[in-house]
């Protein structure tokens, strides 16, 4: 069959990466143009020997030269073909997240990106409210298409309403992909577009106010959900100390599961009125205090003050580093946290830590938390490790899909 997309060929160290699973090629790894097509559109990949490797998205704009979407030559990239990609990722949910996912008020990734065949997407479900990013110029052209389908599988196959679908394309990685930079209701036929910006969900029995148009990334992050059922398990009677708080899910986690105090911390405000409130909207906010502070700041005030304050805490910082140029000076950040937590904690406590960057890869980060203990002079009992939850899925051979390590210690 004549084939009538764009034609290009990869170097040898793209096609043995392209060979073993991972499906970016970079813009230096193409050593040749035979076809042209337009930022996008799809492209034939081929090895210098002329083996065909895959099809996927091509974008000049972009380092990620290709996205490859398949490596199986009867593919068609049809209506029917992006479809039944979205009813896998679905399907998926459905599957893994059990009766949470058919929740009225449940949160869930539906869409995430490269681990579900969907490049540069993220779509997250607030109730009956869909959040989405896209980071790639081919889906960016086709997702009025996408957006609409998925609204329709969610209703006619799901039984999920959505009410409204708002974009954060507010990223600085669509400027470099050629994409304009904005965000807004997206107007499918059906759906609100004069919605106030916040809704509410559900979690382990706790409710939220998402704030899906000016909160961090989507409005919410998800991917803790099941690393907070971890923490709850252990916080019964504990006095908690709950570090980079955000919208205080981990304390509200610990709060309900019995701690006797929780202290909730984070650098910013804002996220702490929206902690305060949802501990309000629960009924906890007798057992916990919200400390606006610098946690690095307040972690050696504490330590420095003298006495055991806290039995339990909790690290959940932002991602530290977005680069490999800056994992150094992650490291040493990390480092630091963690020894000041373990050197507060008595002999016995308790500590959850985590990284959400891909960057500091799993053996860095337990590399740090061996320099930080060794610093603290404790040593560290392991509880659990942990990852994502499973509505963001890991892709093996792809190392990116891979970004969250989550620890729970005992201090011996």
């Amino acid at each position: 069959m004549e084939r009538t997309y764009g034609k290009l060929t990869v170097s040898e160290k793209a096609e043995k990466s392209l060979r073993g699973g991972h499906p970016w090629v970079y813009g230096d790894e193409v050593t040749g143009i035979e076809r042209p097509c337009a930022n996008g559109e799809l492209t034939d990949v081929y090895s210098g020997k002329g083996k065909w490797l895959g099809t996927g998205f091509y974008n000049d704009c972009s380092k990620l030269r290709v996205r490859l979407l398949s490596d199986n030559p009867n593919d068609r990239f049809d209506e029917a073909f992006w479809t039944r990609r979205l009813r896998y990722a679905l399907a998926y949910r459905q599957t893994v997240m059990g009766g949470d996912f058919s929740d009225p008020a449940a949160g869930c990734r539906l869409v995430f990106g490269e681990s579900d065949q969907l490049p540069g997407l993220t779509v997250d479900r607030f109730g009956d409210v869909l959040s989405a990013e896209c980071l790639c110029y081919g889906m960016e052209v086709r997702k009025d298409f996408l957006y609409g389908t998925l609204v329709r599988l969610l209703r006619e196959e799901f039984g999920v309403s959505v009410r409204a679908l708002y974009e954060r394309n507010d990223s600085p990685i669509r400027t470099l992909e050629g994409l304009p930079v904005g965000r807004g209701f997206y107007p499918l036929d059906g759906l609100q577009t004069d919605l106030s910006g916040k809704t509410e969900i559900v979690e382990n029995g706790i409710r939220y106010e998402v704030d899906y148009a000016n909160g961090q990334k989507t409005g919410f992050f998800l991917d803790q959900k099941d690393n907070r059922k971890a923490v709850a398990r252990i916080a019964n009677g504990k006095r908690v100390l709950d570090c980079f708080t955000h919208t205080g899910a981990f304390a509200l986690n610990a709060a309900k599961a019995g701690a006797e105090h929780v202290t909730a911390v984070d650098i910013s405000a804002d996220a702490l009125a929206l902690a305060k409130a949802n501990a309000v909207r629960n009924g906890l906010d007798g057992r916990m205090d919200f400390v606006q502070a610098d946690v690095f700041d307040l972690l050696t005030e504490l330590r420095k003050g003298g006495g055991t304050p806290y039995d339990f805490i909790i690290l959940d910082p932002p991602a530290f580093t977005k680069s490999s140029r800056t994992v150094r000076a992650a490291y040493n950040g990390y480092r630091e946290i963690n020894r000041e937590a373990m050197r507060l904690l008595p002999r016995g406590g308790y500590l959850a830590t985590c990284s959400c960057s891909h960057f500091m890869k799993e053996d860095l980060f337990r590399e740090m938390l061996l320099d930080a203990s060794a610093d603290a002079s404790v040593r560290l009992r392991q509880i659990e490790a942990r990852q994502q939850a499973a509505d963001h899925p890991i892709l093996w051979k792809v190392p990116e899909t891979y970004y969250l390590k989550f620890y729970l210690f005992q201090t011996v």
